[in-house]
């Protein structure tokens, strides 16, 4: 079992970690975001508007095929991307890559808008209509039906890796944190927080995508108002430190500072390294996972559900992600070391950051809104990976495959909180990393078409935009 822990460890580090393979994985995101933004004359930028005049529920028609609504398709993909990453996920690039990768993180998003617009039109526009009424799509099914049968194969691939990475990234870890979490703080035992989880989760995944939808369009709304408005309360608190926090984000950008406190110091490529991985991560753009849950739109204009899909980058990462790192940055988190002499990373930093900047009005029990967030974040991040798992399964097995899915998904999900799977979890991180490069291969051989379709969609304005 240890020799095989090993080898995971070794091919996760490979596709992850490794200094020579993380730019190769970065370069092929975001240089396809680069990419789709030019050849797309940077339509996330011109249809901006047209993104939230979509999800107002402007454009809304119950007659069209799909299952939800533009706003709960966005709410469930932002269920799956609004995260533990945008807690522990910040603070990680941050602890590698200093205040400056905060930076990096913001350009990535505003090219993975692109990427995202790109990957979930695709999606709608190749999507299968079930003989019950109900929807499928996905990067596995632009890559067949777009690309044609002999890409088959890739899309077998894609969809194998999206069934794994549910398992592993998409539930295990996410109960495991919880319950870690709720260890920690208030000393419930993880058995009694597995259950609990699962009779949450398997209350909603249970009734399928529509159900998903209404639950995602309450609680992915709710969270990350309720995560914002205390950044921003935490913020206002230190008003008088907000001008040099982001000169010292701008200047560590392009020339990080040496090693200060818990901080080790940093290269320029360190940084915009670790701020491009974490960004790219953090919104999924360019992984193919949120193209799933965009094709269960009730819509036939694809690129509308695109530009709707677009909007996922700006709210996870430059507005999320932004408010935890300037809390932490404000706070001076990011120097601190703990008891051990280590520096502060991932949750704990953020949970640190936001017990000092909370103090005045919370006192010590800053820390637990991190907590909050974190059972919040892991719960919504389930619901809608296993749907997409589900999709995946369908694809891959047919109808008949649903059920056993669900029931194994709500066993894991109960095994991640209980046990560290850290097999479990290492499988679904090398297929987390393997599922971009089939989707990113499609995206960018399929651009023209979704040039053709945004052409096509946009110079019927005065037809479409009443």
């Amino acid at each position: 079992m240890e020799h095989l822990q090993s080898i995971i460890n070794w091919i996760s580090d490979l596709i992850w970690n490794s200094p020579k393979t993380t730019p190769f994985m970065v370069v092929l995101l975001l240089g396809a975001g680069i990419y789709v933004t030019f050849r797309l004359g940077f339509v996330q930028i011109r249809r901006f508007k047209h993104a939230w005049q979509v999800i107002s529920g402007k454009y809304d028609d119950p007659d069209h095929e799909g299952d939800i609504t533009h706003f709960q398709a966005l709410s469930a993909a932002l269920s799956a991307t609004v995260g533990i990453g945008n807690i522990a996920g910040v603070a990680t690039a941050i602890h590698y890559g200093g205040p400056g990768a905060l930076f990096w993180m913001w350009i990535t998003a505003v090219f993975g808008m692109a990427l995202k617009y790109a990957e979930c039109t695709l999606s709608l526009n190749f999507r299968k209509v079930n003989t019950d009424g109900s929807v499928s799509g996905g990067p596995m099914y632009y890559i067949e039906r777009g690309l044609g049968k002999a890409f088959k194969p890739m899309a077998i691939f894609f969809a194998t890796c999206a069934a794994i990475s549910s398992f592993g990234s998409g539930n295990a870890v996410q109960a495991f944190t919880v319950a870690d979490q709720f260890r920690s703080d208030f000393g419930i035992a993880p058995w009694i927080t597995g259950i609990v989880l699962v009779i949450l989760v398997g209350a909603v995944i249970l009734g399928g995508i529509k159900r998903i939808g209404k639950v995602a369009s309450k609680l992915a709304p709710f969270m990350a108002i309720l995560y914002v408005a205390a950044a921003l309360l935490a913020l206002l608190l230190h008003l008088d430190k907000i001008p040099g926090m982001f000169e010292t984000i701008i200047k560590s950008a392009f020339n990080p500072p040496a090693q200060i406190g818990g901080f080790a110091g940093a290269t320029f490529l360190y940084t915009l390294v670790w701020g491009v991985k974490r960004g790219i991560f953090s919104n999924e753009a360019g992984q193919g996972s949120a193209p799933i849950a965009h094709a269960a739109a009730k819509t036939d204009e694809p690129a509308r559900e695109g530009a709707v899909a677009m909007l996922g980058p700006f709210i996870d990462t430059l507005v999320v992600c932004t408010m935890t790192g300037l809390v932490i940055v404000a706070t001076g988190a990011w120097t601190v070391v703990d008891a051990g002499g280590q520096a502060l990373n991932g949750s704990p930093m953020t949970a640190y950051a936001f017990k000092v900047a909370l103090a005045p009005v919370l006192g010590e029990y800053g820390n637990y809104l991190v907590t909050v967030s974190v059972f919040l974040f892991a719960v919504s991040t389930a619901i809608s990976w296993s749907y997409y798992g589900d999709r995946a399964v369908q694809y891959l097995f047919g109808d008949r495959g649903i059920k056993p899915y669900k029931l194994l998904f709500l066993v894991m999900q109960f095994a991640g909180a209980v046990f560290s799977l850290e097999i479990v979890w290492g499988f679904g991180d090398i297929a987390l990393g393997l599922m971009a490069i089939p989707n990113l291969i499609a995206v960018i051989l399929l651009t023209p078409k979704v040039k053709e379709i945004t052409k096509d969609y946009f110079s019927r304005e005065h037809k479409i935009f009443k």
